[in-house]
């Protein structure tokens, strides 16, 4: 098939040609070495790369009811996920608008989430964290390897292993309720 003017283009689309000129700047619809525009490429692409919020849909002079299906597509539930083709058409490789949008907006909410709760102190960096837990370990460190240098005159001049047991089982108290503090 031969590509079309943007004229001719826009009045088959049923748009103005204004908006085929922003389309092609933007990069949404594709042209022709020549200048012309395959219309089957640029429909497809129109569909993928156009919000369809942004697009115009034509209203009918007399509505006519559509007949309901005899076969109704499913109801998703909230938890299903759609599939690519529930979003509308897409090249092979390529996302259409809907999916990347939805996928921006995913990014961007949890992005949110995690600015708030690490702005409400629920969520603490993780270098800070793993610092301050290596110092509470020499803190520990250091304290229980202090006792046997403290204890060891007081414990040889005893000769019951109940006493010796209750004085280092109090020091070893001594010694953890310091840290909890």
């Amino acid at each position: 098939m031969m590509g079309l003017s943007i004229r001719a283009y826009a009045k088959q689309k049923g748009v103005s040609d204004t908006a085929v000129h922003k389309a092609i700047k933007s990069g949404r619809i594709p042209v022709e070495a020549d200048g012309t525009i395959d219309p089957a490429k640029a429909n497809v692409a129109w569909e993928r790369n156009t919000s369809p919020a942004q697009q115009r849909k034509p209203e009918p002079v007399n509505p006519v009811p559509t007949p309901t299906p005899v076969h109704p597509q499913p109801i998703r539930q909230p938890s299903q996920r759609s599939t690519e083709q529930d979003a509308g058409p897409s090249m092979a490789g390529m996302p259409n608008y809907q999916m990347s949008r939805a996928v921006r907006e995913t990014y961007n909410a949890k992005l949110t989430r995690l600015d708030y709760e690490e702005r409400t102190g629920k969520l603490l960096n993780a270098e800070d964290v793993a610092k301050e837990a290596f110092a509470l370990a020499r803190r520990v460190r250091d304290r229980l390897l202090n006792i046997p240098s403290r204890m060891a005159s007081v414990l040889a001049s005893e000769t019951d292993s109940k006493t010796i047991e209750a004085m280092l089982s109090q020091e070893l108290r001594i010694a953890l309720e310091e840290l909890a503090e």
